[in-house]
Parts: C-alpha cells; sequence; structure tokens
C-alpha cells in the first residue's frame, strides 16, 4: 500500500498509554504526578507519571451518521473549513496570531453560538520536536502528546479563566499582540461567566497544516458520556510564573474512542477542554457527564495514538491546536 492509499474500515487498533491503575484517582491537585515546563514549552522533568500501555479499539468516526458527534454533547465535531487564508505561515508566530487566532474564533462561534476568544496555540510534529525545530517568533515545536488526557481541571479551568483577565505571563502568547495594560477578558465577563447561572468553555480548534492528509500520530477522541470521575488524576504542569493542571486518565473498559483518519488541511477538529456546564463540571466530579445525556458534556479525553495499520513511509503529522475561551452571554 502507497503511503497516500487509504482503505476505509469501521475501526483500528491502537496502541495508547494510560496511568497505571496504582495511580490515585484524584480531582484536585496533591503534588503526586507533575511535570516542571521550561520557558521553550519543552518538558524540563516530571515526577509520577507511570504509564500503563493498551491496545485498544478505536472506532473510525467517519462512518458514523452526520451529527452524530457534536462539541456539544460528546466533546469533539469535525467540521469542513478550508482556510480563509490559504497563504497563512503556521511556522511564523506572528501570522498565526494575527490572522489564524482571529479564523479560529469565528468557527468556534458559529458552532457555539457564543463569544469565542482565541488565546494560546501549540505547533506539533514528532519529527519537528525531534530535530529542534522553532516557530519563528515563538516556542519551540511540541510533540503528539501519546498520554490520554484532557486540557484542564475543576480548578485550572476557572483559573485560567481569571488569568486571562489580567496582563499577559511570561508563556502567554497574546504578550505579543495585546496593547500595555490590555487583557483579553474583562472583569465583568469574568464575574459573569462564574456567577450563578453563568457560563464559558475552552475549545481547541485542531488542523493538520500539512498538504496531506494525517498518516501518522492520529488523534483519538473519547466520547465523553463514557468517563466517570474516578478515571481521572490530576496532572501538575509547573510553570516558571503559575501551575496549571491537566486530568491524566486510569484505563476503564467504559470509554469508547473514536478518531477521523485522514484529516485534511480543509478541516478543523472541535475538542472540548473544558465546559462549566457540564454535569462533572457542575457537580464537582460527583457525577459524570454520562448521568445526563441531554447536557452538554465537560470535556473530552483526547491522545494521539499508534495506529498498526500506518504504513511505514507515512509522512509525518504536522498539526497546530489553537486554544478559544468561550464566553455565553
Amino acid at each position: 500500500m502507497s503511503q497516500h492509499a487509504y482503505e476505509p474500515a469501521p475501526t483500528t487498533r491502537g496502541r495508547f498509554n494510560y496511568l497505571k491503575p496504582t495511580a490515585e484517582s484524584s480531582l484536585y491537585r496533591n503534588g503526586k504526578v507533575l511535570m516542571q515546563r521550561a520557558t521553550d514549552g519543552n518538558t524540563a522533568s516530571s515526577t509520577g507519571v507511570d504509564v500503563d500501555k493498551h491496545m485498544l479499539t478505536v472506532h473510525n468516526a467517519r462512518f458514523a451518521d452526520p451529527g452524530a458527534f457534536t462539541c456539544e454533547r460528546n466533546g469533539f465535531e469535525l467540521l469542513d473549513r478550508p482556510l480563509a487564508t490559504p497563504d497563512l505561515d503556521f511556522m511564523d508566530h506572528r501570522d498565526v496570531l494575527t490572522r489564524y487566532y482571529a479564523e479560529c474564533e469565528e468557527i468556534v462561534r458559529s458552532a457555539t453560538g457564543a463569544r469565542a476568544l482565541a488565546f494560546d496555540h501549540n505547533v506539533r510534529s514528532a519529527g519537528g520536536h525531534k530535530g529542534g525545530k522553532a516557530v519563528a517568533g515563538g516556542q519551540n515545536v511540541q510533540e503528539p502528546a501519546h498520554i490520554i488526557h484532557g486540557d484542564y481541571t475543576l480548578t485550572s479551568a476557572p483559573d485560567r479563566l481569571r488569568q486571562l483577565g489580567q496582563k499577559p505571563g511570561i508563556n502567554d502568547t497574546l504578550r505579543d499582540v495585546l496593547k500595555s495594560g490590555e487583557t483579553l477578558l474583562s472583569d465583568a465577563d469574568i464575574e459573569k461567566a462564574l456567577a450563578p447561572g453563568g457560563r464559558f468553555a475552552i475549545i481547541n480548534v485542531w488542523r493538520n497544516i500539512l498538504a496531506e492528509p494525517v498518516a501518522t500520530h492520529p488523534l483519538a477522541l473519547c466520547d465523553s458520556q463514557t468517563v466517570a470521575p474516578d478515571d481521572l488524576v490530576v496532572f501538575e504542569i509547573h510553570y516558571e510564573d503559575r501551575i496549571g493542571e491537566n486530568y491524566f486518565a486510569k484505563a476503564s473498559d467504559a470509554h469508547r474512542m473514536y478518531y477521523f483518519p485522514q484529516m485534511t488541511r480543509d478541516e478543523a477538529l472541535l475538542i472540548k477542554q473544558w465546559d462549566s456546564a457540564g454535569p462533572l463540571a457542575q457537580t464537582q466530579g460527583q457525577s459524570g457527564d454520562g448521568t445526563d445525556p441531554d447536557a452538554p458534556c465537560t470535556f473530552s479525553f483526547h491522545t494521539a495514538f499508534h495506529d498498526d495499520d500506518t504504513a511505514e513511509d507515512a509522512p509525518d503529522r504536522w498539526s497546530i491546536e489553537v486554544r478559544c475561551i468561550v464566553i455565553y452571554d
């Protein structure tokens, strides 16, 4: 099979990384699983990240009926969104900030009906990371994240919302575009979002940035309806000026994993990283999202994975993810 040939199948088998079952389930920070991150975006050191390898069935979401998976309910959604600026240079930090951020904001606005503001991004490539490539004027290229995770927690999601109402820190991309004294969000935005009945979300716009479809390190997404609070383990990320948090996962037979094979540059994948209206968020982790299928979900676990059907000569994946804060007025 050539590297560009693709025979669609309803499932594939892939290699995944969870945390070991001995990891202590946690909804809040406890100092047991963490990473120190350098200012260039690379990992300086880590503690307690003990990985448990699994072979999982991954379902081809392209076989599902249109609209079967939505960012609102399941935590992910694939959209046909060709670039409005086809000449955009994803390896130029300022080009991404000044042109692509606005495009991502419009994609999320259109999908949610809410106000969306882009505030961060990463470019990822295994080969680019190994070769020490860097975005011109920005951070180093990151490797695809090969551990099942969600980008925010019960603590770090509202913390990130509040931080966007402050002067950008040393790791914030917005320091390059906001005027002196300017903040992305106002105090009123934050107060309203955190008040009873308020709602905010964080949604990533993920895109392949090459002409070739994604063939290596494909992205898998876990249906949020299949995740329970006991599956969660807080992973602390220690930056120079703040501590962020992700949720890592312990394996569960209930998890149902999906992917969109051969994603093209014309497609945009929405991945919900947090939603304050989700059952898990609303109950402070006492209930999972599957307890109320009519409610919006809280987040989707996701990860790059190794697909055993990948051709040996398949091209390296290059992708970008842009994070957007979403305010429901």
